[in-house]
């Protein structure tokens, strides 16, 4: 089976125009390798899948928080738009199992690589949008989304932990936190870097991740954990320092997760739980914005294909 036809098998839509969700797929790292193979790779598709993305973001959110004013509606969509929090839709499709890529991008980690993982969920939104209009790709958007979408989370908790930090220590000292790469280990396609941050001189949290930038979100989220739990170091918040938001668990600037997605479950109460990134179900009520031609009778799992 084609990537294509096993994707359109997951998510669970009509999918009518196959070679344009295959399209999608196609990193133009593959078609360097395969000229004969593909007739174009998904930078124009990941161009309209922008537009789609956020207009159906910006509409959900729009008719959901109502009492929301423009500054937090537009750190929602922020959040949920940006590379990380599309990588991490891509992840509930489990797309980078899908996707075409050279054989340098492959072994260099591209699967899981949160900015290619971006381009192709917007690709693929773009080829549902022109195979099947923008109800059917814009309802797919929101149902995904639907967890972040309905969130009641403080305004700070939208910001990427090194936003929040550096916030922090410019309105308590002044100063900006200064990020040092420590190690980094590994052959070049699975490295692991260490990285450092420090505020005047002082070392206040450590990270790692298979990119510098991940390593330097996790050293950031260590050091909110630190100064949080450090009474001493908050003091200081009395003078205007803004409050640290506990940092949540998936939330950083450069990682996606990889969790299973089965289209449009029922929940169990979709207002009792709270948002858990990585493990939710989708739910049915989507407010009319589910695409037609989609089920709860896609598979879950691993897809292959020939």
């Amino acid at each position: 089976m084609r990537p294509a036809a096993a994707l359109a098998e997951r998510l669970g839509l009509a999918v009518r125009d196959l070679e344009l969700l295959q399209q999608a797929l196609i990193h133009s790292s593959y078609l360097h390798e395969h000229r004969d193979l593909a007739v174009g790779h998904n930078e124009r598709l990941e161009f309209l899948g922008d537009s789609v993305v956020n207009l159906a973001i910006s509409n959900a959110l729009y008719r959901r928080h109502p009492d929301d004013d423009e500054g937090v509606l537009s750190a929602r969509r922020a959040s949920i738009v940006s590379t990380a929090g599309l990588a991490r839709l891509a992840g509930r499709l489990s797309l980078g199992e899908y996707l075409l890529l050279g054989e340098g991008e492959s072994q260099r980690g591209g699967r899981r690589r949160p900015a290619l993982l971006a381009a192709a969920f917007e690709a693929v939104v773009g080829a549902l949008y022109l195979d099947l209009g923008y109800e059917a790709a814009g309802g797919f958007v929101v149902a995904l989304a639907s967890p972040e979408l309905t969130a009641h989370r403080p305004l700070g908790s939208l910001k990427s932990p090194k936003s929040r930090l550096q916030e922090f220590t410019q309105r308590l000292s002044g100063e900006r936190p200064q990020y040092h790469l420590v190690d980094a280990v590994g052959p070049d396609h699975d490295k692991i870097f260490r990285v450092e941050v420090a505020v005047s001189g002082r070392v206040i949290g450590v990270g790692e991740g298979h990119s510098r930038r991940v390593a330097e979100t996790a050293a950031a989220a260590r050091a909110i954990e630190a100064l949080r739990e450090s009474p001493g170091d908050l003091a200081a918040q009395a003078q205007g320092a803004p409050e640290l938001v506990a940092f949540e668990p998936g939330q950083g600037d450069d990682e996606a997760g990889e969790t299973e997605w089965e289209p449009f479950a029922e929940p169990e109460d979709r207002t009792a739980k709270p948002w858990i990134e990585f493990d939710f179900e989708l739910p049915s009520d989507a407010g009319g914005d589910v695409p037609p031609g989609s089920g709860s009778e896609a598979g879950r799992g691993e897809t292959r294909w020939s």
